[in-house]
């Protein structure tokens, strides 16, 4: 993690990534039982942690990359369709960590679109508290060709590198999604209506 995020977060409480909510309800029993699966046989919160994000980064097809509906956002949503946008690919390894009670957060980065040079958006990915280092981000959207995203901490693998000035990695780690994603994976209808609407922020 870059040296702005960590002095950013190295104080804060970690309960707030621990918490329950109507976005990362990880006490559906859906996602109780998953995470049972993917933390049996582990030995440590990074081994935990490494099957979480490998299963939410392979297993849940990104709505774009597969032309999938319905939009998802609230985490048992995402398990249950096996489909979401990078925010709610998220939200769901979110939940999953939080039900193994291990502190996890939600980072965004604001990235050039690839269909027009001039417009941005948002990129959601997480953050997670590992003992041995702290505050870790991985990112599982997905792979395809030209992204590979890993967890192999300390080195960050994310799926995209900042390209020019006016795209950044926000450097807060938030408990919750912010309301702009939220809107948006809740306001439109189909993966397209998304696509179309990608949320931003302002510099």
């Amino acid at each position: 993690m870059n040296s702005a995020i960590r002095s950013i977060t190295n104080n804060i409480k970690l309960d707030p990534y621990l918490a329950l909510s109507t976005v990362i309800d990880w006490n559906h029993t859906s996602i109780k039982r998953l995470a049972i699966v993917l933390s049996d046989g582990c030995i440590s919160q990074i081994e935990i942690t490494k099957k979480c994000f490998e299963w939410v980064r392979d297993i849940i097809k990104h709505s774009y990359d597969y032309k999938l509906n319905p939009v998802t956002c609230k985490a048992s949503d995402v398990l249950q369709y096996k489909t979401g946008y990078c925010f709610a690919k998220s939200h769901l390894l979110a939940a999953l960590l939080r039900a193994n009670s291990i502190p996890a957060g939600l980072c965004y980065q604001r990235l050039r679109l690839e269909r027009n040079k001039d417009a941005y958006c948002l990129h959601g990915l997480n953050a997670v508290y590992l003992p041995e280092q702290g505050w870790y981000r991985m990112d599982p959207r997905g792979n395809k060709p030209g992204i590979n995203a890993q967890f192999c901490p300390p080195l960050e693998m994310l799926a995209f590198a900042l390209e020019n000035k006016l795209e950044y990695n926000m450097p807060e780690i938030y408990a919750e999604p912010i309301e702009v994603v939220v809107d948006a994976l809740t306001t439109y209808d189909s993966w397209l209506e998304v696509y179309n609407n990608l949320p931003d922020v302002k510099l």
